[in-house]
């Protein structure tokens, strides 16, 4: 699936850190970064989540929630917070539902072989639930910034 600016971005339900469920019904009259990675604990997935932490009080004042979301269980999100004090929501989805509904399941390759995983992808969803912004194949550096800078606009 394509992830089209201006429609309904896709419902979802999931567990997530600090024994809460997120939703997309849950989070309606705020804007969120739905931030898609790989895997806790990797050099690129570490970097990227201690940019949205440096900036997570910009974001809170640009009323913007910022969640990560990946196939990791709870307890590995629990040990890759407490490991660089990361202090926004990550979501985990095992069963890949709201993966594949937003189109990041993909098919990758390393070293000639192919297999199934995450492409780094970022999402901005309106306070009405609308797709605002789309950045796929993020490249880490300078990313946090350039989605506060959406948020705050939006």
């Amino acid at each position: 699936m394509h992830l089209n600016i201006g429609t309904k971005a896709p419902a979802f339900a999931l567990p997530a850190t600090d024994g809460r469920e997120i939703s997309l019904e849950g989070l309606k009259g705020r804007k969120v970064v739905l931030y898609f990675y790989p895997k806790d604990d990797t050099s690129g997935c570490t970097l990227e989540a201690q940019n949205f932490q440096a900036l997570r009080g910009d974001f809170e004042a640009a009323d913007t929630e910022i969640i990560g979301v990946s196939p990791d269980s709870l307890k590995s999100h629990d040990k890759f917070r407490s490991k660089y004090g990361l202090d926004f929501t990550l979501a985990s989805d095992e069963a890949k539902t709201m993966l594949e509904a937003y189109g990041v399941w993909v098919e990758k390759s390393m070293y000639g072989r192919t297999y199934m995983g995450v492409e780094r992808t970022t999402v901005l969803i309106d306070r009405e639930g609308v797709i605002a912004r789309v950045w796929p194949k993020v490249k880490v550096p300078g990313h946090a910034e350039e989605v506060l800078a959406a948020a705050r606009n939006l």
